[in-house]
């Protein structure tokens, strides 16, 4: 498999008031496509920031990023939003649904900022969520749904434009165990269609379902 993301000594220091941040420091990393990573840290260890900047959503203060062998470090924020619209799926902790919209319009959401037109959008977006067994929940609200069903229509809504790489922070944190390990499932079986994964956790037992574990402390990878 080819490299689909490399990191060639990236840090990312914050300036603070009460000084310097060193968020990252010289990290060096490389994801193979199609593959599930795993990157496992505490609170504070800088995984959050590795996440962000993987996903285009922050920039490094020094070294290279390079994905799909472009390099993210000399884009321009036009470029950046194409990236983030077009090729990364985003899973968050906190679902992040608007409570006004119903399933398939929560889905919807990206394919709207890709100019998608209204007919192709509802029938991706629907496939999307019979992909992750919601058929029966297509005109429910978030306060209608249960944690885990909501996840679900949040990782619908990341996958429904088919990016190549799905980025996923703390999936299963606010969930039960039953919930999570639903949610682990449906993560498993997207990389077995080929979609690379990236999950980010502080819980060693979810990390040990991906292929790949990467541990993170203190802004640098340790294992």
């Amino acid at each position: 498999m080819d490299n689909i993301i490399r990191l060639d000594d990236v840090s990312k220091i914050y300036h603070t008031k009460g000084g310097d941040v060193n968020a990252l420091s010289h990290i060096n990393l490389e994801i193979k496509k199609g593959s599930f990573t795993a990157i496992v840290g505490q609170s504070g260890s800088g995984k959050s920031t590795l996440m962000n900047i993987l996903g285009c959503l922050d920039t490094s203060t020094s070294g290279k990023y390079f994905l799909d062998g472009q390099n993210v470090s000399d884009m321009k924020e036009k470029q950046l939003a194409f990236v983030r619209n077009n090729i990364i799926g985003f899973i968050f902790q906190s679902f992040n649904l608007i409570p006004t919209l119903n399933a398939i319009e929560n889905a919807e959401l990206p394919l709207i900022y890709r100019g998608i037109k209204k007919s192709e959008r509802y029938e991706l977006a629907v496939n999307a969520l019979k992909r992750v067994g919601l058929e029966k929940r297509l005109t429910h609200r978030p306060n209608e749904l249960s944690g885990g069903q909501q996840q679900r229509v949040a990782i619908a809504r990341a996958i429904a434009a088919e990016p190549e790489i799905i980025l996923a922070d703390e999936p299963t944190g606010n969930l039960d165990k039953k919930s999570g390990q639903e949610i682990m499932s449906i993560l498993r079986e997207m990389n077995r269609e080929n979609t690379t994964i990236i999950l980010i956790t502080h819980d060693m037992n979810i990390a040990k379902q991906a292929g790949r574990q990467l541990c993170i402390s203190d802004g640098k990878i340790i294992s």
